[in-house]
């Protein structure tokens, strides 16, 4: 099998002098995705949940590496000036794992999704990385087969992911099937269902629960002692206050099903279609809850990661070869 090419690898990934310092002090560091910033919020609001979001990480205890690409190069750590740029310009596109060596071999700017911000969280050397839903199995995939990359790079990438859930328009069911399949952890943080992103309750039982995240820290770098290959997830539901309600929204989501049916969308048009569905049946709140999910899993980013820095204060945390910004 290739092996990574260090120098490569030095000449493509640039560290923020933040994240450098605290990667090769073993200090606590967030992986964040920009996907959301470009694509998740319209402007001036993507920007201001960016930075909410790494506020958020800073008062868990950790700093937060917002991670996108722009011009050949893996950026890990934006900065202010940076964000802006990504949040006003049009027409970024989304990069998964499969498209980053295309997207870097091409130049020009690229938005990480959850897949492609663990891929290059592990490279430099990131322990956790917080999103506010992941992707998973889409509703009708024994169908259409349609499945989340997510899924995949969870079994590829040491990299421990706290999140929401998946995203409420997928089946969660058949998504913690296949976690499960695959063999990845999965532990609910305080809670006994595996939550729906911006809705508390899925009905779908967590397969384990714990309540501290120091004993979730322990498990994480338990599964990598023990040999395990990929990350583990750690859910945990959206606060009661900024929940929306999931009978709503479910309601709203099997309408806008057979109405896509009846008209033959499939596919991306058909996730569009349930996006705007659920935001029409919101009036909008389906955003702030958005925004409210990204902060929400950030701070619990910040405090895992900074748990576990402290299970080993002497180990510096997987650093990779890379240049400062």
């Amino acid at each position: 099998m290739p092996q990574i090419d260090p120098q490569r690898l030095a000449e493509r990934l640039v560290l923020a002098p933040e994240v450098h310092a605290a990667l090769a002090s073993g200090r606590p560091v967030v992986a964040l995705e920009s996907n959301v910033i470009t694509h998740g919020l319209p402007y001036p609001d993507n920007v201001e949940t960016a930075l909410a979001v790494e506020a958020a990480v800073r008062a868990g205890g950790a700093v937060p590496a917002t991670i996108a690409i722009e011009d050949g190069h893996l950026l890990v750590g934006l900065d202010r000036e940076t964000i802006q740029r990504f949040a006003t310009e049009p027409g970024i596109p989304k990069v998964s794992s499969r498209d980053l060596p295309f997207a870097l071999a091409r130049g020009g700017k690229g938005a990480t999704t959850v897949a492609s911000s663990l891929a290059i969280a592990e490279l430099a050397g990131i322990a956790v990385f917080a999103s506010a839903g992941i992707g998973g199995v889409h509703r009708g995939a024994a169908q259409s087969w349609d499945v989340s990359a997510d899924l995949v790079q969870f079994t590829r990438s040491k990299v421990a992911v706290v999140c929401a859930g998946a995203k409420t328009i997928l089946d969660l069911g058949l998504t913690v099937e296949v976690l499960e399949t695959q063999g990845v952890p999965l532990v609910t943080y305080g809670f006994d269902e595996v939550p729906a992103f911006y809705c508390r309750s899925s009905g779908v039982p967590s397969p384990q629960r714990l309540d501290d995240m120091a004993t979730i820290a322990r498990a994480v770098d338990l599964h990598w002692a023990l040999g395990g290959t990929g990350g583990v997830l750690v859910a945990a539901p959206i606060p009661e206050a900024d929940a929306l309600d999931g009978e709503a929204i479910e309601t709203a989501i099997l309408d806008a099903i057979a109405a896509a049916e009846a008209e033959g969308i499939a596919g991306a048009g058909l996730t569009k279609r349930l996006m705007r569905a659920v935001d029409a049946a919101t009036d909008g709140r389906s955003s702030r809850a958005n925004a409210a999910v990204l902060v929400h899993t950030a701070h619990l980013g910040g405090r895992l990661a900074a748990a576990y820095a402290a299970l080993a204060p002497s180990r510096p945390q997987r650093a990779a070869a890379g240049v400062l910004a």
